[in-house]
């Protein structure tokens, strides 16, 4: 356990630009204190100490803000940063070198039974916000933008996005979806309709101009 946790203080290190030194990372990063007590609370779940582990992980939420069920599998170098309404569910399987941002949500969608949470695979990184629900895989390398609502499965070093998400990218190459998405240049709803307006206060003033020259 002590080796997994100098791993994850490193991995905080390279990840965190904010990061001071290896003491503060310790004793002060919510998301490194929940991952050290969910190891806690995992041996005791697994050795059937089951109320044991429930308290140490309801303490954890306590006392970080994240929910990890002591049942849930974590990989090494789990990199939780803020945290912040993190929850992670019960089926839940996280592979290595995973960072998540707060708010998300590694949850079910209350329709399945048995495996009701999702797999993660290692290097993926999650962003603020996000939801991935259901029993599906999200491949290696992925990465989930943030505020994204994911229902379905995601290939390997694969970028999703929106609600619900769809895949934008696959190794760094855009998909069709991503092909018709432009975030950049957006028209202005409110500049087409003061032009829509213009447009018709001119043919107005055209008809207006002709009746006057008739009369």
């Amino acid at each position: 356990m002590f080796k997994k946790t100098r791993e994850d203080i490193a991995n905080a290190h390279q990840k965190d630009p904010a990061a001071r030194s290896s003491i503060e990372l310790y004793f002060l990063y919510p998301g490194l204190r929940a991952v050290r007590m969910h190891r806690r609370a995992n041996f005791f779940y697994r050795h059937g100490m089951r109320f044991i582990a429930r308290w140490i992980s309801q303490r954890a939420v306590r006392k970080t803000g994240i929910e990890i069920h002591p049942a849930a599998k974590i990989g090494r170098r789990l990199f939780i940063d803020h945290g912040v309404g993190v929850v992670i569910g019960e089926t839940t399987e996280v592979g290595n070198g995973v960072t998540i941002y707060q708010g998300v949500t590694l949850g079910g969608t209350g329709k399945d039974t048995g495996k009701r949470h999702p797999t993660i695979g290692d290097d993926v990184m999650i962003g603020a916000g996000a939801k991935v629900l259901g029993p599906f895989k999200v491949g290696d390398g992925a990465r989930i933008a943030a505020g994204a609502v994911v229902l379905n499965e995601v290939p390997p070093d694969s970028t999703a996005v929106g609600v619900p998400a769809r895949i934008v990218s696959r190794s760094g190459i855009k998909t069709d979806y991503a092909a018709g998405l432009d975030q950049v240049h957006v028209a202005d709803p409110v500049a087409q309709e003061l032009c829509r307006l213009r447009m018709e206060l001119d043919s107005i003033k055209e008809i207006l101009s002709v009746k006057s020259e008739e009369e």
